[in-house]
């Protein structure tokens, strides 16, 4: 069985800096690095360093950026036979700024991923039948993603939902087609209408996002760790004590590992505990994809963790 990642595919180029600029400043940087990048790309290359067979559909521009990802994608093992490269427009990009707390900001420029439509739902629902989870972001147009959802809601193929960027005007039909919904407190304020801040709030936040028919709601909480509310119970996971060195990534490292984690047939709350262990590891390095753990590098962690 496998995973398919159905989303988005960016360059990612990184400034690393003493702190954020507000607006209107300039500041000096002290490193750039150029990576693979993209929620879609990213929760794949988690998927596929824990060893988990994984296919991406998506879309590259005709470019150089996109052949670099293409490139960069197959060196992590995974199947990239349903992403199609787009001859009308370049390849994503997200430019990123990383302070020395492990903070950043984000702006994405979509490019090829704006045009996922009719022919990359034809190719998902050619690799449905050899599925286990389906994951999906929203940096691709969101009716192409509700679309996903039901024809693997469908199929029988779990559906997993990370709703970021952040927005507030996810058809209330989409809902019921979402198995685990994975949002940070920021995305899950956007969601609900309500600040949510801690246990508490992230506790009442995916109440009402099970009220409106998603089957498990899990909130991230960054350090603080993870709330699961699932049909029967409430869990809450703590974070992993690391240090941080940049947190961009860290929320598809923690989808990644959860698909793997439930493709392997474990449950919800073990599920958890792994996307939570590989969200933190991911952390600990500079980068997204390319701080992806591998699997032994994340036994030995669970085991001297846990």
């Amino acid at each position: 069985m496998s995973i398919i990642v159905f989303g988005s595919i960016n360059l990612d180029l990184v400034a690393k800096t003493p702190r954020l600029p507000v607006p209107g400043e300039t500041i000096i940087g002290s490193n750039f690095l150029t990576t693979g990048g993209g929620k879609g790309a990213n929760q794949a290359v988690a998927a596929a360093r824990l060893g988990v067979s994984t296919h991406m559909i998506g879309r590259v521009g005709n470019d150089n950026f996109g052949e670099e990802l293409l490139t960069n994608l197959q060196s992590f093992g995974l199947n990239t036979d349903n992403i199609s490269i787009d001859q009308n427009s370049h390849s994503g990009v997200a430019i990123i700024a990383v302070d020395d707390g492990g903070q950043n900001n984000i702006i994405v420029i979509p490019g090829a991923n704006n045009h996922l439509g009719d022919a990359d739902i034809e190719r998902l629902q050619k690799l449905l039948p050899g599925a286990t989870s389906l994951l999906l972001q929203l940096e691709i147009p969101l009716e192409v993603v509700h679309r996903a959802a039901l024809i693997a809601c469908e199929a029988g193929v779990r559906v997993i939902l990370d709703p970021a960027p952040a927005r507030s005007d996810l058809p209330l039909e989409l809902y019921p087609l979402i198995d685990t919904i994975a949002p940070n407190e920021v995305e899950a304020s956007q969601l609900v209408g309500f600040a949510v801040h801690d246990t508490e709030t992230a506790i009442k936040a995916a109440k009402k996002l099970q009220e409106r028919g998603v089957k498990n709601a899990i909130v991230k909480l960054g350090d603080r760790g993870v709330v699961a509310v699932t049909a029967d119970r409430t869990l809450f996971v703590p974070a992993f004590a690391v240090e941080a060195i940049d947190t961009v990534g860290a929320g598809d490292a923690f989808n990644g590992g959860l698909a793997a984690a439930l493709d392997a047939g474990l449950s919800l709350e073990e599920a958890v505990v792994w996307g939570a262990a590989a969200g933190a590891l991911c952390v600990t390095k500079m980068g997204a994809q390319v701080a992806m753990c591998d699997r032994a590098t994340f036994d030995a962690f669970l085991d001297v963790s846990l």
